[in-house]
């Protein structure tokens, strides 16, 4: 075969995004034998050079993982964060101190993976691959500690190979059924497989089978458990109730002794929680053209999202069955492989109307199918169907000054609209 020369941005981006053809793999066997290749920590073995913070379970994953990063460089660490997917561009998944990683690092780092595995009888997945180009890239970086999000599951994920300092675990609820099991128990097993022995994990509150595989996977590892039992009681720049306990796991797993190398002071606390950003978590724009439109984005993409999006929209703009200016118009599409059922019966008695469109994805679920399960739940709700998201968010007129668009379903939707709205450039569409 003949050897492989440095590509740019784009060429090596292409060449990432052919490997989803290989699908998700569950297994730890091509990520291990990547990082061994460059020389990168390694579970179990080698320990990594700078601690690292493994966040795993449903929802709030990212928020976490924000929080964390948003606290540690309030206290001065030079940070790397590590989450997916991405809304606009596959940079945005490897971060240096809220930076992206540059084209041209992206682009080194992903011809030097090409070159490494062109042999392999089965080569690495895109995951796999992300993985190791962040590892090596925070390394080369200097990166005091690392914040890895959980791609799928936890136990046979590839972010599961490192060595961490600590583990976090998110409320866990159904979602990708077809790879991690039918019940809660099933899939708290598999999150709960990033507990490693003797490293401390933090919980949050979670459903009474949830808690019990977790009590039990961490007393049979001698891994110490702590349990969030209350939510923060200052400012957070997340918006929903929810976020004060998301920065409540976010807090104790910064203050675990010993684990971050340095006492994180309470100012670097209270900063970090001030100016976290997230976007795409029930994120406001306005758009201040003619129409003085205000745009919500939130990939609310299982049931347990959406209950927690009706809730945050109330707490922001009012009890809807007591004030019907308060509904949204919601912009709605998912893939076909969520429960849609459950999260549109979720969203049904929220909305005002619904703009019905694809996702650019091949896992799409049709508006037409969308709209038939809408009027399973509201039978007199309307719905507008189009080809496009880009059409729906051009006809949305605002019926009353309270007539606030809600983008929501996936988060490859919102992506796509976050990135039409701000005029970005927008990435391929990954499938993880």
């Amino acid at each position: 075969m003949p050897p492989f020369f440095p590509v740019n941005y784009t060429e090596a981006i292409d060449w990432l995004y052919a490997t989803q053809g290989i699908g998700i793999k569950l297994g730890l066997e091509n990520i291990r034998r990547l990082l061994v290749a460059f020389d990168l920590p390694c579970y179990p073995g080698s320990p990594s050079p700078a601690p690292i913070l493994h966040v795993a379970g449903t929802n709030g994953k990212g928020s976490v993982c924000a929080m964390l990063d948003a606290i540690c460089r309030a206290a001065g660490l030079r940070t790397g964060l590590f989450t997916s997917p991405h809304l606009v561009t596959y940079r945005e998944r490897i971060r240096l101190s809220g930076a992206m990683i540059p084209e041209e690092d992206a682009a080194r780092w992903l011809t030097r993976l090409r070159d490494s595995v062109a042999g392999w009888e089965y080569p690495p997945t895109f995951f796999e691959l992300t993985t190791a180009l962040a590892m090596a890239w925070f390394r080369e970086q200097g990166a005091e500690v690392i914040i890895l999000e959980t791609g799928l599951g936890g136990r046979l994920d590839s972010s599961n190979a490192l060595p961490p300092a600590a583990t976090l675990l998110t409320p866990i609820s159904l979602d990708h059924q077809q790879y991690l099991g039918d019940t809660l128990a099933q899939i708290a097993a598999e999150k709960a497989g990033i507990i490693k022995p003797g490293v401390p994990v933090v919980s949050a509150l979670q459903a009474p089978a949830a808690a019990h595989v977790i009590s039990e996977t961490a007393m049979r590892l001698g891994a110490p458990l702590h349990w969030v039992e209350t939510p923060v009681d200052v400012p957070v720049g997340l918006r929903g109730s929810h976020q004060r306990w998301n920065a409540a796991l976010a807090v104790a797993g910064a203050r675990l002794p010993g684990v971050l190398g340095r006492k994180i002071s309470e100012e670097a606390i209270a900063e970090g929680l001030r100016k976290v950003v997230w976007p795409g978590r029930f994120q406001q724009i306005h758009d201040s053209g003619e129409r003085d439109r205000e745009i919500i984005l939130d990939g609310a993409h299982n049931p347990a999202a959406a209950e927690r999006l009706v809730m945050t929209w109330q707490e922001c703009y009012g009890e809807t069955s007591k004030n019907a200016d308060a509904r949204p118009t919601i912009l709605f599409g998912a893939l076909r492989d969520k429960d849609i059922e459950a999260i549109l019966a979720r969203l049904a008695p929220l909305a005002r109307r619904f703009l019905l469109v694809p996702v650019r994805n091949p896992r799409s679920t049709s508006p037409e199918e969308l709209l038939a399960i809408v009027h399973r739940h509201s039978p007199g709700l309307s719905c507008t169907l189009f080809n496009s998201m880009e059409e729906a968010l051009a006809a949305f007129e605002p019926e009353s000054p309270g007539d606030r668009l809600l983008v929501t379903g996936s988060l490859f939707l919102v992506g796509d609209a976050f990135a039409h709205l701000e005029a970005a450039v927008r990435d391929p569409v990954s499938i993880q």
